[in-house]
């Protein structure tokens, strides 16, 4: 009967104390929360990145692409037909390094 008693008196604190915990542990592991927010971040600097390396792939590419439409250049086209085609000279010894 105390037990009645006491949560009759004290229903204010006691829903203040429900209510504090949940919104603790929402803010700590919510999918809103602190630990979702490092993983966000994380993500967003693996992103950043995969970025950086798209561009500079992206620019080297573009390079090649204008090296060979615009302006014909024979070197770069003799190393690119060497290169794939393993192609060479008769009187030329080719290496491969790689």
């Amino acid at each position: 009967m105390s037990l009645n008693k006491f949560l009759k008196k004290k229903k204010l604190l006691l829903l203040n104390i429900i209510l504090s915990i949940y919104i603790i542990t929402s803010l700590i592991s919510g999918e809103r929360g602190l630990i979702s927010f490092y993983e966000k971040s994380k993500l967003e600097k693996q992103l950043k990145f995969k970025v950086n390396e798209l561009k500079t792939e992206l620019s080297e590419l573009e390079k090649k692409n204008m090296l060979l439409s615009t302006n014909l250049n024979l070197d770069f086209i003799d190393t690119i037909y060497r290169e794939k085609l393993k192609f060479g000279k008769a009187d030329e010894v080719i290496i491969k390094l790689k």
